[in-house]
């Protein structure tokens, strides 16, 4: 059901404080972890777990380097070992707690939820962060109903936009569905993440920044998307005055150049955690700027929450109901394949992973 030997995103360092009570729970691939900071600042990152009862640790106290379970009062170093039992001298051997490595890069918590000498932190993604100076990044986030491969096809296949968000990130207006609906992407894969490339021409600014423009003006959108497996999404969007011309690198003035990093956290079979950033490049923000795209996708992943809540319903009564196939399903089969080429491999298949790899690989939009 999920990828294992992966790096999952557990929200922003901000929210793991120095404070006597803060332990934070997390639900990461259908596991249970509880993090927090050592006094040097460290993260741990453990199983949410109590090995006596199966008591949540997150609903103990840190002490020191330690946390005790406020249960039976059996207290765990960093390390996982049990180093106290209350009343009892001997402490047995299996009494100890999972701990995953876990790493902070880019302002986010990554926690690897796999076989621990498989982790290796070239397999974060890459992603900007708040604290990046040349950046203004705002960050939110979001809980959805929704399984996680729900998400991952939703973020593959940008045709959406001119339905889903007419009143947002697209428009209602006919140039924009045009040009939302034939898109003609260059895409790359990797072993981990695919990189979509393409351009829109000549359409109306979005819906959520017609106001800032004349009615006649008109734009080259560029899109540069990297969507890594277990799932972030990363695009480099910028705006130009429109060149007049049908293809190549556009030439008119830029008029934003922003980025914006989401990350898609399954938490079980039936719901992810949704943590989203966007922000302009520090050299082009003027007052508002940011705020307004960090405000704006608050309200577009509100509208695609409400499509994927009420599709994974639907999916869940007749999960064997057949579905037809259009051409805006090239990206999401893409992924899926993808991800399921990672999870027959873990598996242990390694025919089949090959065979998913090689069909994502040939795929064509």
């Amino acid at each position: 059901m999920f990828v294992k030997n992966a790096w999952y995103n557990a929200g922003w360092d901000y929210m793991v404080t120095q404070g006597k009570t803060s332990l934070v729970a997390r639900q990461l691939a259908g596991e249970r972890v509880v993090l927090y900071r050592k006094p040097n600042g460290e993260l741990v990152a453990m199983e949410d777990r109590c090995p006596h009862r199966q008591a949540a640790l997150s609903l103990g106290a840190k002490e020191g380097d330690s946390i005790r379970c406020m249960y039976h009062g059996m207290k765990f170093g960093a390390d996982g070992h049990c180093t106290e039992i209350p009343g009892q001298a001997q402490i047995p051997a299996r009494a100890c707690v999972r701990v995953h490595p876990v790493v902070e890069r880019d302002n986010w918590i990554w926690v690897w939820m796999g076989d621990a000498d498989k982790a290796d932190p070239a397999l974060i993604p890459f992603a900007v962060g708040y604290s990046d100076p040349a950046w203004r990044m705002k960050t939110s986030q979001m809980h959805v109903k929704a399984n996680y491969r729900l998400e991952i096809a939703n973020l593959a296949d940008l045709s959406h936009l001119a339905w889903v968000h007419q009143k947002s990130l697209g428009g209602s207006d006919a140039e924009t569905r045009a040009r939302y609906t034939t898109i003609k992407p260059t895409i790359t894969t990797g072993p981990r993440a695919i990189r979509t490339e393409y351009v829109i021409r000549a359409v109306p600014a979005p819906q959520f920044l017609r106001h800032l423009f004349p009615a006649e003006a008109r734009f080259d959108l560029s899109f540069d998307i990297t969507h890594t497996i277990p799932c972030t999404w990363v695009l480099h969007f910028k705006a130009f005055v429109a060149d007049g011309a049908s293809e190549g690198v556009p030439s008119g003035a830029l008029v934003a150049d922003t980025y914006t990093c989401q990350a898609v956290v399954p938490n079980d079979t039936d719901s992810v955690e949704y943590y989203f950033s966007w922000g302009s490049r520090a050299d082009l923000e003027f007052p508002g700027l940011s705020d307004l795209l960090r405000e704006v996708l608050d309200v577009a992943f509100l509208e695609d929450a409400h499509v994927l809540e009420a599709q994974h319903v639907r999916m869940r009564e007749k999960p064997d109901h057949p579905m037809v196939a259009i051409l805006h399903d090239a990206g999401p089969s893409r992924m899926l394949r993808l991800l399921d080429s990672l999870l027959a491999e873990e598996g242990g298949s390694k025919h089949a992973a090959a065979d998913a790899r090689a069909t994502a690989e040939q795929a064509v939009v």
